[in-house]
Order: structure tokens, then sequence, then C-alpha cells
């Protein structure tokens, strides 16, 4: 059975190459990757799960240190089961170079599962969402 993800780049944000690099990497290791590009909004990842509710996780981009302020809609999107499964958010996730643990408690506040700094740990993270008994400790 092959293994779905959906991919894209947080709503303000066109940064695209590194989008493109974990797609690529996805799909050579066996994933369907839905790749939605730049500038996403929470009501197309909406979108692109309800074609796709067979898919792992949502990952979202973001490098332009933007991602709160395009997330705000994430949390009625959960609530209205919209978005099923497990939200993955990467990048640069703050505008400025000081960047502090209470972000991510921004971030999970909103229904965010997990923050990731490297994109090399994505087929771990999507294995462990498998295992409820192998899952990070943040989204049991």
């Amino acid at each position: 059975m092959t293994r779905t993800v959906i991919l894209g780049m947080a709503a303000s944000d066109a940064h695209v190459v590194a989008n493109q690099l974990i797609a690529h990497s996805l799909r050579s290791q066996g994933f369907h990757v839905v790749n939605l590009g730049a500038c996403t909004s929470i009501a197309e990842f909406a979108t692109a799960y309800d074609e796709h509710p067979d898919a792992e996780a949502v990952i979202i981009g973001s490098l332009n240190g933007h991602a709160y302020e395009d997330l705000q809609d994430l949390p009625a999107a959960r609530a209205d089961g919209l978005l099923g499964c497990p939200v993955i958010l990467g990048g640069n996730l703050s505008v400025g170079s000081n960047k502090e643990a209470v972000d991510d408690e921004r971030f999970h506040a909103l229904g965010v599962e997990m923050i990731l700094s490297d994109p090399e740990l994505l087929p771990a993270t999507l294995d462990g969402f498998r295992s409820p008994s192998a899952r990070p400790a943040e989204v049991r």
C-alpha cells in the first residue's frame, strides 16, 4: 500500500526549493506526495485532505518566518474535522534570529503535532505516527 502525505508551503510563503527537495526525497522513499506548492492556505490543505483521506500527515513548510500568522485558521479546520491527520511544521518559523521554545508552544496550541528542524527526520516521524507506541511524547 502506498503511503500518502500532503505537502505545501504556508499561505504567505513562496519559497519552494526546499519544498521540491522534500517532495523528491519522500517520493524516492516510496511516498505518494500531494505537493500543493507555494502559498497554500489552510483551506487548500483541507481540500487536499478531503481528496486524500488516507494521508498520513499534512507537512507545512515556512521560510519567511510568518507561519504563526499563516496558520491562524488551523484550529477551526481541526475542530471542524477538516484535517484529521497529524500536522507537521518545519522551516524558519519566526522572524528574527532569536528563536525561543515559546514559539513551539504557540504552534502546538494551533494544532501542530510536530515541529521539525531537519527534513531528514520526516520518514522516521511519519513511521512514528503509524505506531502509537513509537510516537514522540508531544504527539501522544
